[in-house]
């Protein structure tokens, strides 16, 4: 099921994530996901899957393909996915508009 949401997927994350898609044998989509825990009382977590479920959001650029579950999409709302190669490391990177407050390592937030 594709459906437009507010979420969107910059060029280097889509760039990536075909890139790791590619790899990954029998893989097609970079599946996120919001769950409790972390640092801050939410975080991200980032997952190679075969297939999107039927009740996933599929968000597609440029070839890439994100899925992320109807439960995560409202923490979401607004976000910016992004994918950061520094001299501190890569990453894909979450700007989130709702996120009150964020940890050090990036990937914990609370709302």
């Amino acid at each position: 099921m594709t459906t437009e949401v507010n979420i969107s997927v910059s060029e280097r994350a889509a760039n990536r994530i075909r890139e790791i898609v590619g790899s990954a044998q029998g893989e097609n989509a970079l599946r996120i996901s919001v769950q409790g825990g972390g640092c801050s009382g939410f975080s991200y977590n980032f997952e190679i899957v075969p297939e999107a479920a039927e009740d996933d959001i599929v968000i597609e650029k440029s070839g890439a393909r994100v899925v992320i579950d109807p439960v995560s999409v409202p923490f979401m709302a607004g976000s910016e996915i992004d994918f950061i190669d520094d001299l501190m490391g890569s990453s894909f990177k979450i700007t989130n508009p709702n996120a009150t407050a964020s940890c050090g390592c990036g990937t914990s937030f609370s709302i």
